[in-house]
């Protein structure tokens, strides 16, 4: 067999390519049907089985040679790291975080406020006395600012975060930047 650099080191690599965007296709298509994006899931699986067809014939087409399997399997494990690092840039979906802290949490649950979160408190007895317990379900791609307020008025405070799969209105979840759209009293 006779070297040519189309065989050997551009049809690998177009290979390895389309393998990246497929397989990063198929893990943002999944994590929609996941996150209840079902009516976009389809699209993008139409495109990421197209690719991986295109991609599939050049292999079937180059049997005897190895270096397409070899590309094939790195775009693979590529594609896999590629598609959850955009999917964490994408921040699909919503989040419950629930904080649990000592009574006395005013200051939090006004700087969440403030910043147009919403905000719901539960009285509740831990082990060691009285907790509040704080419930704000947020769009994921705010998780981060939820985070700063948290730590920056609580920094003690135990908090968990839920994927949520479906919540019935957005309304409530989108922080207005003049403030909370609502004004609720506490103790």
């Amino acid at each position: 067999m006779e070297f040519t650099w189309f065989d050997f080191v551009v049809l690998p690599i177009l290979i390895l390519m389309a393998r990246v965007v497929d397989v990063s296709l198929d893990t943002i298509r999944v994590i929609m049907v996941a996150k209840g994006y079902r009516n976009l899931a389809p699209f993008v699986g139409f495109f990421q089985s197209l690719i991986w067809l295109i991609t599939i014939t050049r292999i079937m087409a180059n049997l005897d040679n190895w270096f397409t399997y070899i590309g094939y399997a790195t775009g693979f494990g590529l594609g896999t790291y590629i598609g959850m690092i955009l999917e964490g840039k994408l921040a699909l979906g919503y989040e419950l975080v629930r904080v649990i802290t000592k009574i006395g949490a005013v200051d939090l649950i006004d700087g969440l406020r403030e910043k147009g979160f919403p905000v719901t408190t539960v009285p509740g007895m831990g082990r060691e006395g009285e907790v509040g317990v704080l419930y704000i379900i947020i769009r994921r791609r705010a998780l981060r600012d939820v985070i700063g307020i948290i730590q920056q008025y609580n920094p003690n405070a135990f908090y968990t975060i839920e994927d949520m799969r479906y919540v019935s209105s957005h309304a409530l979840l989108t922080p207005s930047r003049k403030g909370p759209r609502f004004r609720f009293r506490h103790r």
